[in-house]
C-alpha cells in the first residue's frame, strides 16, 4: 500500500476501485484516475504486475492499493474490496475491467469453459457492482463503468462465449442505471474495439503462427478493417472512462459508448 497526497485533479477526493488493473486497459486506467486526483484500489492475479504497478504510482504520492485477487471468485472480491475500504475509503468508482477472452471455435468449446468466461466477465462484475451501490446509495453519488466489447453489438465466432457474456455486462448496466440514477448513481459501458492489448497480441500471434504470416502483416491486414486504419491503445479507452466517472458527464446514465475507431457502424 502506498498512501501520499495524489494528485489535484477533479476525482481529488474519490476512491476508485478497478478490477483487472495491472495491465493494459485497466493499467491505463488506474494511471488515468490517479492523474485526475483519485484514491485508487486496482486488483488483477499476476501477483507481480500488481506490486509492480503499485509500486511505481507510490513513487508519485499517490494513493494506491493493489490487491492479487481472482475476480471470478466471489470471496476473493471481497476481501479485494474489503482492503480497499480499510485502507483508502468506502468507493465512490467502480471500473469492472477484469476479463478474458473466449474459445477460439464454438464446436470446440464447453460448458465449464463457458461458465468460467461468465464468471470471470459478467459475475465477477455483478459481485463487485451489487457490493458498492449500497454505500454509493447512502452517500447519494456514484459511478459504475462496465468494460464491454463491440462484440456485444455486432457478436460473432470466434469468440461467441465473450460476446455473450459483454451483451450480459451492457444489459446488467443498462438495468442498473434505470433504477439507480435517482440514488446519484451513474452506470454506463464502454464498448472497446481492437486494443492493442495483450489479448489482442495473443490472437495475433496465433493468427500469425496458423497462417505463416508475420504478427505485423496480420495486424496490418486486420487494421485495414479499421475506419482509422489502426488499433486503438488502451489510454484512449482510458481516457473515456474516466471522463464517464467525472462530473463532466453528470448526464450520461445507462449509455453503451462505442470506442473502435468507426469499427461497428450499426446505427443502434
Amino acid at each position: 500500500m502506498a498512501t501520499g497526497k495524489g494528485g489535484e485533479g477533479g476525482l481529488a477526493g474519490r476512491v476508485a476501485v478497478v478490477t483487472g488493473g495491472s495491465a493494459g486497459i485497466g493499467a491505463a486506467t488506474v494511471r488515468a484516475l490517479v492523474r485526475d486526483g483519485a484514491a485508487v484500489g486496482f486488483s488483477a492475479r499476476n501477483v507481480e504486475a500488481v506490486a509492480a504497478l503499485e509500486s511505481e504510482l507510490s513513487a508519485t504520492g499517490a494513493r494506491v492499493v493493489g490487491v492479487a485477487a481472482d475476480m471470478s471468485v466471489a470471496e476473493e472480491i471481497d476481501r479485494f474490496l474489503g482492503r480497499v475500504g480499510e485502507v483508502l475509503g468506502p468507493v465512490d468508482i467502480l471500473v469492472n475491467n477484469a476479463g478474458a477472452g473466449g474459445a477460439p471455435e464454438f464446436e470446440h468449446s464447453t460448458d465449464e469453459g463457458w461458465r468460467e468466461l461468465f464468471d470471470l466477465n459478467l459475475i465477477g462484475a455483478v459481485h463487485a457492482t451489487r457490493a458498492v451501490l449500497g454505500g454509493m446509495r447512502e452517500r447519494g453519488w456514484g459511478r459504475v463503468v462496465m468494460v464491454s466489447s463491440v462484440a456485444a453489438k455486432a457478436p460473432g465466432t470466434p469468440p461467441l462465449d465473450y460476446s455473450a457474456s459483454k451483451v450480459a455486462m451492457v444489459a446488467v448496466a443498462k438495468g442498473l442505471a434505470r433504477h439507480y440514477g435517482r440514488d446519484g448513481i451513474l452506470i454506463n459501458s464502454v464498448l472497446p474495439g481492437m486494443v492493442m492489448t495483450s489479448m489482442w497480441g495473443r490472437a495475433l500471434a496465433r493468427i500469425a503462427e496458423a497462417t505463416g504470416s508475420s504478427v505485423d502483416e496480420v495486424g496490418g491486414n486486420i487494421a485495414k478493417g479499421i475506419p482509422l486504419g489502426r488499433f486503438g491503445t488502451a489510454e484512449e479507452i482510458a481516457a473515456v472512462i474516466t471522463f464517464l466517472v467525472s462530473d463532466a458527464a453528470s448526464y450520461i446514465n445507462g449509455a453503451a459508448i462505442d470506442v473502435d475507431g468507426g469499427l461497428y457502424n450499426g446505427l443502434y
